[in-house]
């Protein structure tokens, strides 16, 4: 069932708007809406509203393991080729260089969650969406086509050769995904505004099973590295756009605008946009910053395999704390509490759950025997993965921040804390570098170092944003 909550003074009012199985959305969404009525539930029943926010919310982060589970399957099976380690490099390096043009799509599903609630929204929002994507596209290509984009990322990250070419050539094949991408990302938004989210985490499911089957049916056929990796991800991706925009012709139905509320403009996205953009364009940088430094290291090859590896497993605990800024915009405004409470169980749990695995064998079984990492790449991994346990609580708050300025349409303070955190971490590896201390360890402190900046840094934005939207009078922190 589908369920909308408002909060007065006294109780919490849940209002049910359809039937299981996708049936009956409200304003905007499914065919046939259906309301059976609203029933409140006293205060003290917390409980029962943060059993809606779990059905909500976990096949989101379903979906966002899932895709990371992606990223498992291809360390793996890089790591099942004779030279693992040098490929999990080459891989590493042209995945950072590929991330800083899809990094921008990230936050697309938000942007159509929040602005997309009119059929005009829809055509301006889509309108934008596909401009962004081509516009995208170019400076990748250029990057991976011409000779000077070819001398940058050798350059950059003091490779040359062969090595140098693999990574030119996954650029080069994975130049077009990122329009699938950001199509996938603004079909994925219109569903999770239509709380279809269980319909994402099947699609997501589909795209997985695709990348997976592919990379291991063409390593045991004999392919390369790249056409293995490269291939797979095309042939998902393509089918993921596939089924999403079958899903949404068939059962996707628009609202209408809100009373008052006027056509959406293109300018209205940009300014929504750009600072989003942002944010995700600083988190891709973070990797290629700690890269570039880490390069210039005595056995920079094993460092920056372990680096990805760890980098990477760390992600299954934290990024799933990301679709709290879904849940922030369906639910925050209406009960931030409840929502800022079971953002703190999914965060201690999240960290638990990490630092089982990174003090206890457990790790070294995943990384060594299920993805087959090895040799100092899978100690240095293991290391490095002890102190990313940091992480998970220093992202919930900055998603929780996220949340407050995403809902309140100024997401200006996410785009200062995405420069400060590169400014901070770029800082930081610099010194280090510098003094010959950089390694594994020092470069996984630096990660955590930036988030914390980031997250000091959307602070005071997000108290702003709550204080704007407080009732006059209330005593409440950061929309509490």
């Amino acid at each position: 069932m589908l369920f909308a909550v408002r909060r007065n003074s006294r109780s919490y009012v849940l209002v049910v708007t359809g039937g299981g199985g996708g049936q009956g959305l409200s304003a905007h969404g499914l065919k046939g809406r259906r309301a059976d009525g609203p029933f409140s539930c006293p205060a003290r029943r917390r409980g029962t509203l943060q059993r809606h926010y779990w059905r909500f919310y976990w096949p989101l982060a379903v979906t966002s393991v899932g895709m990371l589970l992606g990223r498992q399957v291809q360390n793996g099976v890089l790591a099942s080729f004779p030279d693992a380690a040098r490929e999990l490099a080459t891989f590493a390096y042209a995945s950072s260089v590929f991330l800083l043009v899809n990094s921008l799509l990230v936050f697309v599903p938000q942007m159509v969650n929040v602005l997309a609630r009119s059929r005009q929204a829809h055509r301006v929002c889509l309108r934008a969406t596909a401009g962004i994507c081509l516009a995208l596209c170019v400076p990748l290509a250029a990057v991976a086509f011409s000779p000077r984009g070819r001398s940058a990322v050798g350059a950059a990250f003091h490779i040359a050769g062969t090595d140098l070419d693999k990574v030119m050539l996954y650029l080069g094949l994975m130049a077009p995904l990122v329009l699938t991408t950001g199509l996938r990302q603004y079909y994925n938004g219109l569903l999770i505004q239509a709380r279809m989210t269980g319909t994402v985490t099947l699609l997501h499911a589909a795209q997985f099973g695709v990348l997976a089957g592919v990379m291991v049916l063409g390593r045991g056929a004999g392919w390369g590295a790249v056409p293995a990796v490269a291939g797979a991800a095309i042939a998902a991706d393509t089918l993921h756009l596939a089924l999403l925009a079958g899903v949404y012709l068939r059962r996707y139905r628009f609202g209408e605008a809100a009373p008052g509320e006027g056509p959406l403009r293109l300018g209205e996205v940009w300014s929504y946009y750009w600072p989003t953009a942002t944010t995700s364009l600083m988190f891709a940088v973070t990797r290629p910053v700690i890269f570039v430094y880490v390069s210039a290291m005595a056995g920079a090859v094993y460092t920056v395999a372990a680096l990805r590896v760890a980098f990477d497993f760390a992600m299954l605990f934290h990024v799933p704390l990301n679709q709290i800024r879904h849940l922030f915009a369906t639910f925050g405004g209406d009960d931030p509490r409840g929502v800022r409470r079971f953002l703190a169980v999914l965060t201690a749990a999240a960290t638990a759950a990490m630092a089982l695995v990174a003090a206890t064998p457990v790790g070294s079984l995943v990384l060594g025997g299920v993805m087959g990492v090895s040799g100092p790449v899978l100690a240095m991994a293991g290391q490095a993965l002890l102190v990313l346990c940091l992480v998970p609580g220093i992202i919930a708050v900055r998603n929780y921040f996220h949340g407050q300025m995403l809902t309140g349409r100024r997401t200006g303070g996410m785009a200062a804390g995405g420069i400060l955190r590169v400014a901070s971490l770029w800082a930081a590896a610099w010194a280090l570098q510098s003094a010959g201390l950089l390694d594994h360890l020092w470069a996984a402190a630096v990660l955590v170092l930036g988030f914390a900046m980031e997250a000091a840094t959307c602070l005071p934005f997000a108290a702003r944003v709550a204080a704007a939207r407080r009732p006059a009078g209330a005593a409440e922190l950061l929309g509490d």
